[in-house]
């Protein structure tokens, strides 16, 4: 799902709001998002994950062309972990699609 196709669901299912009002509250929240990432805060969304920003510490990496050893610096990457509940939903509705592929192949 793209940004847009979430404008676009979110639109759909609230129907009291503008396309506009929606892309505006997408977009407030991802910036809202960003910005506590970017000041190191961590963010937790019950049933669905959190973010956090991890410390990738310098490290020696090699150049592809030349074999040439370079110092990669340290960078800070935001990270994702999945709650429990988003977990097993994934997981339930794998299970229950790999069992509709399965009856199908029986069928023939």
């Amino acid at each position: 799902m793209t940004r847009s196709d979430l404008v676009v669901l979110l639109a759909e299912r609230f129907g009291q709001l503008a396309q506009r009002d929606t892309e505006f509250a997408v977009k407030t929240i991802l910036d809202a998002m960003s910005d506590s990432l970017a000041r190191g805060h961590r963010i937790e969304i019950r049933g669905f994950g959190s973010f956090q920003v991890n410390r990738r510490p310098p490290r020696m990496g090699r150049n592809p062309r030349s074999g040439e050893q370079v110092l990669i610096p340290e960078k800070l990457v935001p990270h994702f972990k999945p709650g429990k509940a988003l977990r097993e939903g994934v997981d339930a509705h794998s299970t229950a699609n790999k069992e509709l592929l399965a009856a199908q192949q029986i069928q023939g």
